[in-house]
């Protein structure tokens, strides 16, 4: 038999602090996992048959209270009709409002006695609230974990709420420097936030690395609460084929890897990936279209510090690209350790 869980909670309107005793739900069950359990347990009854039932006796109940009937189930739970309002004299008419009735259910008490006497408790430990960031995505490229200064970034979690007109709620910080509060803020809700970013400056180009953090207070004088995504973020970079251009960086000073040429037909917005092989620890560069799942050139396998020519996919504008692997081992050190095996930079490629 499983336990009832419970965990300490914060009682925020205490002084001294106290602690309330929270119970913690292990699952929702509905009429599936009745029925489930009710046919396991008397193989007479098919699942689909007391599936069917537990609606229609729902209903039965709900249509005896429009009737003006209690309904009393022995042993187990009342239900029952009652009203909200009160009336200035005798013969007043009722006041209007869609919560005047209300259905009220009272639990008997041999039921709640015979869970209380078989029902094992399980403490948890105590758990702070704080924002907790699952998710970003660029909305107008749809792809996730970048940072479009032209778009607008959803961070989709839980606790995420905030007050929009409070300064400091949402910070977008550099790995390498820089950091904006952002003010341009489209919704707050504890599951969701948009917002069109405002991006700080870092050093240099190829410090296109970022962090997104969410502040939060649950109540008008509680704690800041802090929660930062795991994953960084990173901007598009511009890539003129007449110029060199540092890619597929983090905080560096130097670039670990950078576009010196290539060719192209026209201007073209592509991705390029490296991908480091979690068993062999071969790290690969190809390139590939705006779209997860879509069109990839080959993949060039990277040995040593040199250029190499990195072909486009099928039907891109761009040809190749020539890219100087400038730092092998901090590249593969940065794919595997702060990306899980696959770091992405969106190009902007330039012809012009």
């Amino acid at each position: 038999m499983a336990t009832i869980q419970w965990r300490p909670a914060v009682n925020a309107l205490t002084t001294p602090k106290s602690y309330r005793i929270q119970a913690v739900s292990r699952s929702t069950d509905g009429y599936d996992e009745m029925a489930a359990d009710i046919s396991a347990e008397q193989p007479i009854y098919s699942e689909e048959t007391v599936k069917g039932l537990a609606p229609l006796i729902m209903q039965w109940i709900q249509r005896r209270l429009i009737n003006g009937s209690q309904v009393t189930l022995p042993e187990a739970f009342s239900f029952y009709v009652s009203f909200t309002g009160k009336l200035d004299s005798p013969d007043a008419p009722l006041p209007e409002g869609d919560d005047l009735l209300q259905v009220n259910v009272r639990v008997s008490q041999p039921f709640v006695k015979e869970i209380r006497h078989q029902a094992k408790l399980e403490r948890l430990p105590l758990t702070e609230r704080v924002p907790v960031i699952s998710s970003t995505e660029d909305t107008l490229l749809k792809l996730k974990d970048v940072l479009n200064p032209a778009g607008v970034l959803l961070l989709t979690g839980t606790d995420l709420a905030a007050d929009p007109q409070s300064a400091g709620n949402v910070v977008i910080e550099g790995t390498r420097n820089g950091s904006a509060v952002q003010t341009r803020l489209l919704r707050v809700e504890p599951s969701e936030m948009l917002l069109m970013p405002d991006i700080p400056a870092q050093d240099n180009s190829w410090n296109n690395e970022y962090t997104v953090t969410v502040n939060a207070r649950y109540s008008e004088h509680g704690t800041l609460r802090t929660g930062t995504c795991s994953r960084k973020l990173r901007r598009p970079l511009t890539v003129p084929l007449s110029g060199e251009t540092g890619i597929l960086s983090g905080d560096e000073a130097s670039p670990l890897a950078s576009v010196t040429g290539g060719t192209a037909t026209a201007n073209e917005l592509l991705r390029i990936q490296a991908l480091v092989d979690s068993r062999t620890g071969q790290l690969t560069l190809r390139l590939l279209d705006m779209q997860e799942g879509g069109r990839a050139g080959a993949a060039v396998a990277i040995t040593e510090e040199i250029e190499y020519n990195v072909l486009g996919f099928s039907n891109s504008a761009v040809e190749s690209l020539t890219i100087a692997v400038e730092n092998l081992a901090g590249l593969i050190s940065l794919t595997r350790d702060n990306y899980s095996g696959r770091l992405v930079d969106v190009l902007d490629v330039r012809i012009e």
